[in-house]
C-alpha cells in the first residue's frame, strides 16, 4: 500500500475541497461531517425535549429549567471540538450514531457545563427512544438543505439577482442588435436582455424556496411499533408529524426505515 499523501489543494479527492475550496468554504457549516453531527444533536436533543413534554412516558416528565437550560446548551453550541468527541467515540462504538447518543448523555452528566440537574440522570436513557438510526439522519440531512438554502443559496441568488436588475435597468437604453439561428436580426436593448435573464432567475429562484424538504420519524420499519409496545395509547403518528415539522420539514407520514 501507497504512504497517504498530505492533504492539499492538489491532492484532495473531491474538487470541492480541492480547486475549489475558496469557493465552497462557507458550505461546510453545512455539509460537512461536522455540519451533519451538529444536525444530529439537534434532533436527538428536540426529540427528547418533546418526549419528556408529551406526558406518554411516566418515567419522563417535563424537564425542570436547569435541565432545559442543559439541553438547549449541548443542541446549540455544537463546536468543532465536541465532534471530535463523537467521533473518538465512535472508535469505540464503530456506529456514528450510537456516537451521538453517547456524546449526548455525556454532555448532559459533564461538570464542565455545570452541576449536572438530577433529572437528566434518568432521562438520559430515553435519547434515543424508539428511534432507528435513519430517523435521525433523514432529519439531520434535511436541516442541512434547509439551512444551506436559507443561510447560503437563497441569499445568493438573491444577491445576483439585484446586480442583474440594477444593470437592467441601466441599460434600459443601450442598443444591441439580437441574433437568431446564429445571424444578425432585430435590434433590442441590453437591459432588455437583463430583464430576461432576471425574469428566468426568479422562476428558478421560486422553485427552490418551493422545494419540498421532507422528514419522517417514525422507528425501524416505519410503523411506530416500538412506540406503541411502550404507549399503546399515545397518537405516534400525529407526535412524530409535530416533530417533523417542529424543525421546518413536510411530515413525510409513510416511510419505510
Amino acid at each position: 500500500m501507497s504512504t497517504p499523501l498530505p492533504f492539499s489543494s492538489l491532492t484532495a479527492v473531491s474538487p470541492v475541497d480541492g480547486r475549489y475550496a475558496d469557493k465552497t468554504a462557507t458550505l461546510r457549516e453545512y455539509f460537512s461531517e461536522y455540519g451533519l453531527i451538529k444536525r444530529r444533536v439537534i434532533v436527538m436533543v428536540g426529540w427528547l425535549v418533546q418526549l419528556s413534554e408529551s406526558g406518554f412516558i411516566e418515567q419522563l416528565p417535563p424537564f425542570d429549567a436547569a435541565s432545559r437550560a442543559r439541553l438547549d446548551a449541548i443542541a446549540q453550541n455544537v463546536t468543532i471540538a465536541n465532534a471530535e468527541r463523537v467521533k473518538e467515540i465512535e472508535r469505540t462504538t464503530n456506529h456514528d450514531l450510537k456516537a451521538v447518543e453517547y456524546y449526548i448523555k455525556e454532555a448532559c452528566a459533564s461538570a464542565e457545563l455545570g452541576p449536572p440537574p438530577a433529572q437528566l440522570q434518568t432521562a438520559m436513557e430515553f435519547v434515543h427512544f424508539a428511534c432507528t438510526s435513519e430517523d435521525v439522519n433523514n432529519l439531520a440531512y434535511g436541516l442541512m438543505l434547509k439551512d444551506a438554502r436559507q443561510g447560503e443559496l437563497v441569499p445568493m441568488l438573491q444577491k445576483v439577482e439585484a446586480k442583474l436588475v440594477e444593470l437592467a435597468h441601466a441599460t434600459a437604453e443601450v442598443p444591441m442588435l439580437a441574433h437568431t439561428h446564429g445571424q444578425p436580426a432585430t435590434p433590442t436593448t441590453v437591459g432588455k436582455e437583463f430583464a430576461n435573464v432576471v425574469h428566468r432567475l426568479r422562476q428558478q429562484l421560486q422553485c427552490v424556496n418551493d422545494a419540498t424538504l421532507l422528514g419522517k420519524i417514525a422507528g425501524a420499519t416505519g410503523s411506530y411499533q416500538a412506540h406503541l409496545a411502550a404507549c399503546p395509547d399515545a397518537d405516534w403518528p400525529a407526535f412524530s408529524e409535530k416533530f417533523v415539522t417542529s424543525l421546518g420539514l413536510k411530515w413525510n407520514k409513510c416511510a419505510t426505515p
